[in-house]
């Protein structure tokens, strides 16, 4: 079948790639000239475990294309998925422009029925705007022609998107038309072992997406507030982790603390519903408790850190492991990383950094940043350093060789953000050790 992708984002790339691995014909667009032209050349913009190797092998079968010609994407198929970016708003909402440009385009090229498929996370009552930019073009031509709006909400996580895409938990489809749901019978190849499809009208599917996430979110925050509580009477949050995780109601899923999250959909999918319900009229007291509780998490680092040396941060050299918001991801969108950064070069502090994958986005971001300096290796990051921080629980930093760990160091001293160790085995290499949410050492300060 013949499909479009509108967006070579994350969403849309990842989307596009599979769809035509299970052999769909797939064009992707995109309006960014530069990034087609990469993709074309087989350069992806995005690290993702996998995706390079499916890109690759469609585009060399003719399955997968790129183009910057909207009236081609248009005219390539009667499925047409919007992936773009709703990034927040300054009141926090999403930001739709980019959604209903693409629902603009499609009405003002397209010459038969075609179903059109939300992809991007939109709040709730998108597709009716989605429709009326579609019948706002068709209307301006006069021309009457059928057309469906489809919620299909995105449920990929970052660093396993491609397996995610190819073995769903679900899949959700929010249609109330009969023929849009048999095109959307384009996922049965994902499908086949049991029927992971739910169907449900658009608003609930619209819904749906940003509950899960926020929901997911609430745990992450919840236990970042117990860690806390627990370092404050001495208790160790890895035990508690453990005891309650054994209750099949609560599981272990989302329940690690650590210094906060972050990533391209969390943070704004908590803020875009809120916003909703503010638009409801409806304080959704919770989710900002999340958000809050958030916020300070990732202040957290920096206020061990600065606590150790008693708020004389000037001149401190800091070694920092782990800069992406999350393992297998180049991906810095709201990391925590940023934020401790931030926060030790306002007190006057240096960076020494280090990361597996998000090297090139840190220098995007910061450039030529005063007090940065991004290593070529884990190790090279310690030389010279005060102390150690972990912010990212990247594989290859689950077991360094202390013993150099402590030598390299000007202070035996780890800042640990996701609780990768056991005290007693960095106490036994003479490292004082700080994570998150364990009661012992907690407030030992330096000298």
């Amino acid at each position: 079948m013949k499909i479009t992708i509108f967006g070579t984002g994350y969403v849309g790339l990842v989307t596009g790639a599979c769809l035509a691995d299970v052999g769909h014909d797939v064009l992707c667009m995109d309006v960014d000239q530069n990034k087609i032209e990469k993709l074309r050349n087989g350069h992806i913009p995005i690290y993702e475990p996998g995706l390079e190797n499916i890109v690759q092998h469609t585009v060399d079968a003719g399955r997968l294309a790129f183009t910057t010609n909207t009236e081609e994407a248009v005219k390539h198929s009667a499925l047409q998925f919007i992936a773009v970016g709703t990034p927040p708003d300054e009141d926090g909402s999403a930001d739709l422009q980019y959604v209903l440009a693409v629902a603009k385009s499609i009405g003002q090229y397209m010459e038969e029925y075609k179903v059109i498929v939300d992809k991007s996370t939109v709040p709730v009552g998108t597709g009716d705007k989605v429709k009326a930019a579609v019948q706002a073009q068709l209307d301006h031509r006069n021309l009457e022609l059928d057309f469906d709006v489809v919620s299909n909400p995105e449920f990929l996580k970052e660093g396993a998107a491609i397996n995610d895409f190819m073995k769903p938990d679900r899949i959700v489809v929010g249609t109330d038309s009969e023929k849009a749901a048999d095109v959307l019978r384009v996922y049965y190849p994902f499908n086949r072992n049991h029927d992971r499809m739910i169907f449900m009208d658009i608003r609930s599917a619209e819904l749906t997406k940003y509950a899960a996430n926020s929901l997911l979110a609430t745990k992450i925050s919840f236990m970042n507030e117990i860690a806390n509580l627990a370092e404050r009477l001495g208790a160790d949050i890895e035990a508690v982790r453990r005891g309650i995780g054994s209750d099949p109601r609560i599981g272990y899923h989302f329940i690690y603390p650590g210094c906060g999250y972050g990533g391209s959909c969390f943070p704004k999918d908590v803020q875009a519903l809120a916003r909703t319900a503010r638009d409801c009229d409806y304080e959704a007291r919770l989710l900002n408790a999340v958000e809050a509780v958030n916020y300070a998490q990732k202040h957290v680092l920096f206020d061990k850190v600065s606590h150790y040396f008693e708020g004389k941060l000037e001149g401190k050299v800091v070694a920092l492991w782990g800069l992406a918001f999350k393992p297998n991801t180049d991906d810095m969108r709201e990391a925590s990383s940023r934020t401790l950064m931030e926060d030790l070069w306002k007190a006057g502090a240096s960076v020494q950094a280090f990361d597996p994958e998000a090297m090139e986005e840190t220098q995007r971001i910061y450039g030529d940043q005063a007090g940065l300096t991004l290593c070529g290796t884990k190790e090279q990051a310690l030389k010279g350093a005060d102390v150690l921080v972990i912010c990212t629980e990247w594989k290859e930093f689950r077991s360094p060789d202390f013993a150099a760990v402590s030598a390299a160091l000007k202070e035996p001293v780890v800042f640990d953000g996701r609780n990768l160790y056991e005290p007693e085995m960095l106490e036994r290499h003479g490292l004082i050790y700080y994570a998150i949410g364990r009661g012992r050492n907690q407030f030992h300060s330096a000298g």
